[in-house]
């Protein structure tokens, strides 16, 4: 990663209990990438935790959700001139010790985009309710159909991007449940992209934002959110 330079982006809602945690992990593994939290409307002591730990803190004024928080990442990526930016969750489930696995061919020249999927690792032992591996494999036969990607862990949030592609989502990127739609966003503008096999550990404390409750809502509007993402693409080329 020599002469690159790195923004690790931790989108954070009420992970007081993961984000020391989660900086650590990070620390120990890759100490000169910088590190933004950016707090989404957090109710806890989430940023207090997070500047204790002495990284950068972006405090949204209320609860955007996770696409208006990664969008403030790349937003700050592009003014500050990062090379490269990296999406790492705040609630402790990625591992830090695969971060230069999923740089590596962003800085390399080769992907525009590197996303990190559980379910492609030889060590797979990723395990996810019933009702979430429904929604994940419909997500990915779905967009693999769609687009020329072959996707199989479309909801990861453990990605990697270059210049290029943050110029694009700090302007372009879904707001609601953004992991599946952004990758049809980068389809649209012709971005490479490819898997890359990682590790994830459960939640480590907290709670997630997607319920079994709304699972069905979640399927239902991502669905429509990329299929609006397909036409929108048509009516480009043409």
């Amino acid at each position: 990663m020599a002469n690159k330079k790195v923004l690790i982006i931790v989108p954070a809602y009420n992970e007081g209990a993961n984000i020391q945690r989660t900086i650590q992990d990070l620390r120990s593994v890759t100490p000169e990438f910088d590190i933004l939290v950016v707090d989404d409307g957090s109710a806890d002591d989430t940023a207090l935790k997070a500047r204790a730990a002495g990284v950068v803190v972006t405090q949204l004024p209320f609860n955007l959700g996770i696409g208006g928080a990664v969008q403030t990442g790349f937003q700050y990526a592009q003014t500050h001139g990062y090379d490269i930016a990296v999406q790492f969750d705040g609630d402790g489930q990625h591992e830090a010790g695969y971060l230069n696995a999923l740089i590596a061919p962003v800085a390399e020249g080769k992907m525009d985009i590197a996303v990190g999927s559980r379910f492609i690792h030889p060590d797979n032992t990723y395990k996810s309710s019933f009702v979430r591996r429904i929604g994940i494999h419909f997500f990915a036969h779905l967009i693999s159909f769609l687009t020329q990607y072959q996707i199989t862990d479309p909801t990861s949030g453990f990605r990697a991007f270059n210049r290029r592609v943050i110029a694009v989502f700090a302007e372009d990127y879904p707001s609601d449940f953004p992991e599946p739609e952004s990758i049809v966003i980068a389809s649209r503008y012709g971005l490479r992209l490819a898997e890359v096999p990682v590790e994830m550990r459960k939640r480590q404390g907290g709670v997630s934002s997607i319920r079994y409750f709304n699972t069905l809502y979640y399927m239902v509007k991502v669905t429509f959110a990329i299929l609006l993402n397909m036409i929108k693409r048509k009516k480009e080329r043409n």
